[in-house]
C-alpha cells in the first residue's frame, strides 16, 4: 500500500493527473484513490484484501478543505468537513435541520467525527444518509482538477450504481447548499434499529418557493428524486392514502431485494412514510 499526503489542493490535483489522467495506462503510476475520513475503508478493510494494494490520496492535510462558510444565501462545506461540525453548529439546527438530523443518524459518533459529507457523495452508495438531505437542498457538488473547476446539481450528480459524473483526475473541493425559507421540512430513515444501521428506507422531504422536493435512498440503484411524487405535490392531487402515493412512485423508484429488506417492503413503506409525514401540512391528503 503507497500514501500520499498533499499538503496543498493544487498538489493533490497534480498527483491526481499524474496518476489518474495518464494517456499510457501501461506506463502511467498506479492509479489514486481519494480519502478523507476513511470511515467506510477502515471499516471493510479486514474483509477487502484487494484494498491493501492501492495506492491512497490522503487529504486530511489539506486544511482549505475544512471551511464552512455561512452567506446570506448558501452554506459552502469543504470536502473534509465531517458530521459532527454541523452537529455542533447551532445555525445549522436552525437553517438547515436536516442536515443536523442525518448526521446524528450516520454511524456511532466515532463515525460521525470522522466521516466527511463529501465523502458520503463520493463514496455513491444509494443507502447514503447524507446525500438525500443535501439534494433535497438542492447542494450543488464543487469538482476540482490541475485543469480547472466544474459545479454539477447533486440530483445531476449520479449516472447509475457507483457511477459519478466525475472524472477520474477531480476531486470534491466542495459542497454549496442554498438558504431558503422552508414551508416543510422532514427527514426519516428507517433501519433495523434506530441508531447504527444502514437504511432500508430513507427520505427526505423539503418544500420552500423553489417547490416540492422528495428524494428516497435505498429504494434504486442511487440516491433519486422522485420527480412524480413532486409534482403530484406541487399540483396538489388529492391523496386518499398511502396507495396513491404508491402508484405514483413506481415511476421514481427501482427497489430490489437483498440482504436488509425486500423490493415489496421498501415501496410499501416509503409510500407510508411519506403519506404520514405530509398529511397534516398538505390540503390535498385525506
Amino acid at each position: 500500500m503507497a500514501i500520499h499526503q498533499p499538503s496543498t489542493l493544487s498538489e493533490a490535483c497534480a498527483l491526481l493527473a499524474t496518476h489518474n489522467r495518464g494517456s499510457d495506462r501501461d506506463l502511467a503510476p498506479s492509479p489514486l484513490v481519494p480519502i478523507a475520513g476513511g470511515t467506510d475503508l477502515y471499516t471493510h478493510w479486514p474483509q477487502r484484501p484487494d484494498e491493501h494494494a492501492k495506492s491512497y490520496l490522503d487529504l486530511s492535510g489539506i486544511e482549505e478543505l475544512r471551511a464552512v462558510r455561512w452567506r446570506n444565501d448558501s452554506l459552502t462545506l469543504g470536502a473534509l468537513v465531517t458530521y459532527w461540525r454541523l452537529i455542533q453548529d447551532r445555525t445549522c439546527w436552525s437553517a438547515l435541520p436536516m442536515l443536523v438530523q442525518a448526521a446524528r443518524q450516520v454511524g456511532a459518533v466515532q463515525i460521525q467525527t470522522r466521516g466527511t459529507w463529501a465523502g458520503n457523495i463520493a463514496n455513491a452508495s444509494p443507502a447514503a444518509d447524507g446525500v438525500p438531505v443535501m439534494m433535497a437542498y438542492d447542494a450543488v457538488v464543487e469538482l476540482v482538477s490541475s485543469e480547472g473547476r466544474e459545479e454539477i446539481p447533486l440530483a445531476d450528480f449520479y449516472q447509475g450504481y457507483k457511477q459519478m459524473r466525475m472524472r477520474p483526475d477531480q476531486l470534491i473541493r466542495s459542497i454549496r447548499i442554498p438558504r431558503r425559507s422552508f414551508l416543510f421540512q422532514r427527514f426519516e430513515k428507517v433501519g433495523s434499529r434506530n441508531a447504527q444501521a444502514i437504511t432500508k428506507v430513507g427520505v427526505a422531504i423539503a418544500r420552500s418557493g423553489a417547490g416540492w422536493r422528495v428524494v428516497a435512498n435505498s429504494v434504486a440503484p442511487t440516491v433519486c428524486r422522485c420527480p412524480t411524487i413532486e409534482a403530484l405535490l406541487d399540483d396538489k392531487v388529492t391523496v386518499r392514502g398511502p396507495d396513491d402515493l404508491a402508484t405514483a412512485l413506481s415511476q421514481d423508484i427501482a427497489p430490489i431485494d437483498d440482504i436488509r429488506s425486500t423490493a415489496r417492503y421498501r415501496r410499501r413503506v416509503l409510500a407510508r412514510l411519506l403519506y404520514f409525514a405530509l398529511r397534516e401540512s398538505c390540503s390535498a391528503f385525506e
